[in-house]
Order: structure tokens, then C-alpha cells, then sequence
């Protein structure tokens, strides 16, 4: 009986080691990444013309930049990530899904987390110097790293409000960052659209997580105990009204398109409308909106709208030039 214990494969008796790489890959959040992809917002709606940036003297050069300032994103956005899950392992691991997170479940150390994300930080400085030397770049993403990984972090989150106020900033400063590097203005009407897409993502993230955790979301995290659905859905009537409002006003003033006989971005409204409906839709019907860059991916319809919208936006600049 004996030699019959001993003859079991070892890999039945000692679990596999993890994969430190794929794990810390995995806390980095790469889906996430879609997110900086709001600093070629600079291209697409500048007061400059599209055409100006297909100039084989500045056009590439500029695309560059940004697709720089894109990575740099990513890299600072990932040490964030890091940042804010190791803050947040033990509240982490009293939530349903997050518990299964790299660190909260323990399959990561937190030195190595905390390592990669002190090398994150210091390598994207230098690159933010590089791709804008006039300090505006760097300016843009310095506030960013310290507004998101430090202040939210350790103290702006536990804020009622402000919390998903300076969520929402992120993306605006992502969209001031891409103008900065190729020295371009942004209109107006455009970062206040972004500012409020991203309270809509923001609101329907905090109503996911209050209906997801119900009576324990205080324990998993002490700001949800100051809001509730009632609330939530108000703030979300008054932002989807706000951001078909807005982005109808940037459609009619946009100074990248042609105005004559009327403003061409206007057929793009309807992509809007219908994204923001079917977002709606998801969150109240399917119980989603928790993680809005995977409900992008995962859903087609939605998806669709978005690919369709940029298609469209895209073909208006480039086959009617202003």
C-alpha cells in the first residue's frame, strides 16, 4: 500500500507555482489601457485641420508624439493600478470578484508590486520630458500621476462626490495631455463632453457596485455608504441628458468640419444616442457597468456604435475638409 502512496505524480500533490510575470501583466490592467486611447481626441478635434497633421513635414512627426503620449499613459495608469490595489488589498479581498485579484489573492507580491510601479513612475517622466520639452506634456502627466495615484488613492476616494469627480478628470487631463504634446488647442465643448462621459461610466461604476455588494458595500468600501440607487439614478438622468446636449453642440460648432449647408458632424449624433441608450440598457436591464472597458469589448452592439461613430467622424474630416 505504501509504495502504491508514493508512486502519485508530484504535480497532484504540489499545486503549480504561479507565474509572477502573468500576474503582475494581470494587475497592470492592460484592457484598461483602452481608456488613454482619449489623447487622439488632439487629432481628430483640434482647431487645427486634419489635413494639417497628413503634412509630410508635420503629420507624422505629430502622430508620433501622440501615439508616445498614448504609451506613456499606459505606463502611468498601470502604476496607479498597482498602487491603488495595494492600498486596497484587504478591502479588495472582501469583494465578490476583486478577491481574485493578483494581490488580493495573494498569488502576487506586494514588493514586486510596489517596485514595478516606483519604475513605472520614474521611467515615464523622462519620456514625458522627451516627447514635449516645453514641459507641457510632462506638466499634464505629472498632475495626473499625483491627482490619481496619490491623492484619490489615499484620501479623495473616501470623498462623497469628489470621488468620482476626479475619476472623470483622468479623462480630461488624458484628452489636454494629447494637445499639449503637439502644442494643438482642444475645443472647449469637446472637454466638457468627455468630462461628462466619464462621470456616466463613473456613476454607472459606483450603481454596479452598490447593487452588486448590497448591505456589505460598506465594508468592502466606506464611500459607497454615502450613496444609494435613488441617488445614483438621478445624477445619471441629469449627466445622459447633459452629454447628448453637449456633444450635439460640439457636432454644430466644431471649427474641423464644414459648416455649409449645415454641420456635417451632426450625423454622428445618432451613434451617440444609441451608445448611451445601449449603455443604459446594460445597466438596468443586465445588471452591468462595472467594468466599462470590458462591457465595450464584450458587447457588439455597443461596440459597433462606437467603431461606427469613429468611421464616421473620420470620413467627415477627410472627405470634407473645412
Amino acid at each position: 500500500m505504501s509504495n502504491l502512496s508514493t508512486d502519485r505524480p508530484i504535480s497532484a500533490a504540489v499545486p503549480a507555482r504561479p507565474n509572477a510575470l502573468r500576474e503582475l501583466l494581470k494587475a497592470m490592467r492592460p484592457r484598461q489601457w483602452v481608456k488613454n486611447s482619449f489623447v487622439f481626441a488632439a487629432i481628430a478635434f483640434s482647431e487645427n485641420r486634419l489635413w494639417q497633421f497628413w503634412d509630410r513635414d508635420v503629420g507624422p512627426a505629430s502622430l508620433l508624439r501622440v501615439i508616445g503620449a498614448f504609451v506613456a499613459f499606459c505606463m502611468a495608469a498601470s502604476a496607479i493600478y498597482l498602487i491603488n490595489d495595494l492600498v486596497d488589498i484587504e478591502k479588495d479581498r472582501a469583494h465578490p470578484k476583486k478577491r481574485h485579484r493578483p494581490f488580493a489573492s495573494g498569488r502576487l507580491s506586494p514588493t514586486v508590486g510596489a517596485a514595478t510601479a516606483a519604475t513605472l513612475i520614474l521611467a515615464v517622466l523622462p519620456l514625458a520630458y522627451i516627447l514635449d520639452p516645453d514641459f507641457g506634456f510632462l506638466a499634464v502627466l505629472t498632475t495626473y500621476v499625483a491627482v490619481q495615484g496619490f491623492l484619490y488613492t489615499y484620501w479623495l476616494k473616501n470623498v462623497v462626490l469628489m470621488d468620482i469627480l476626479v475619476l472623470a478628470a483622468g479623462f480630461v487631463l488624458r484628452a489636454v495631455g494629447g494637445a499639449a504634446v503637439i502644442d494643438v488647442l482642444i475645443t472647449p465643448w469637446l472637454l466638457l463632453c468627455m468630462l461628462l462621459l466619464a462621470l456616466f461610466l463613473g456613476i454607472g461604476k459606483r450603481r454596479h457596485e452598490l447593487t452588486l455588494l448590497e448591505s456589505g458595500a460598506g465594508e468592502h468600501r466606506r464611500i459607497l455608504q454615502e450613496y444609494s440607487v435613488p441617488m445614483l439614478d438621478q445624477m445619471m438622468s441629469i449627466v445622459t441628458a447633459s452629454i447628448i446636449m453637449a456633444y450635439s453642440i460640439t457636432a454644430f460648432l466644431a471649427p474641423v468640419a464644414p459648416q455649409e449647408p449645415y454641420p456635417m458632424l451632426m450625423v454622428t449624433i445618432p451613434f451617440v444616442i444609441y451608445a448611451i441608450f445601449r449603455y443604459l440598457y446594460l445597466i438596468y436591464q443586465r445588471g452591468e457597468g462595472g467594468a466599462p472597458d470590458e462591457l465595450i469589448l464584450r458587447d457588439l452592439p455597443l461596440a459597433g456604435s462606437v467603431i461606427l461613430w469613429g468611421l464616421t467622424v473620420l470620413a467627415v474630416l477627410l472627405l470634407f475638409p473645412s
